[in-house]
């Protein structure tokens, strides 16, 4: 798996792997740090996050158990660099993105807030705790 920074051209990809437009990933790629995983030149998932008040926040997460925990690694090492937390928000219907955040050392804080009618649970990261 390689994993790189993504492009405006990796937007239709992305779209499809968030279930979003295109636009909007294209948005993301402009406005946040973005990285890919790549297998056999196919995007198999995707990050996003920024850092704002000792947190890093990674605002977008998505592809198989195998990618996320790799592609979780850049947003732990930046947090591990900076002293800061990781945290994210992720959808009740996502077992393979949960499997992978809870693999890498994540802990579940609580319920997170609703989005377009569906549940999320808080998760949070410690650098210290990083299992990358």
């Amino acid at each position: 798996m390689h994993i790189r920074d993504a492009i405006e051209d990796d937007a239709e990809r992305l779209a499809a792997l968030a279930d979003g437009p295109p636009d909007v990933m294209r948005n993301l790629v402009h406005d946040r740090t973005v990285r890919v995983a790549e297998e056999d030149d196919s995007i198999v998932g995707f990050v996003s996050f920024d850092a704002e008040r000792g947190t890093v926040h990674v605002t977008q997460l998505a592809g198989s158990s195998d990618a996320c925990e790799e592609l979780l690694t850049d947003p732990i090492e930046f947090a591990r660099r900076e002293h800061m937390t990781v945290e994210l928000l992720l959808p009740e219907n996502e077992s393979q993105v949960q499997t992978a955040v809870e693999a890498v050392g994540f802990t579940s804080t609580g319920n997170g807030p609703r989005f377009d009618g569906q549940e999320t649970t808080r998760y949070r990261l410690e650098p210290e705790r990083a299992e990358h």
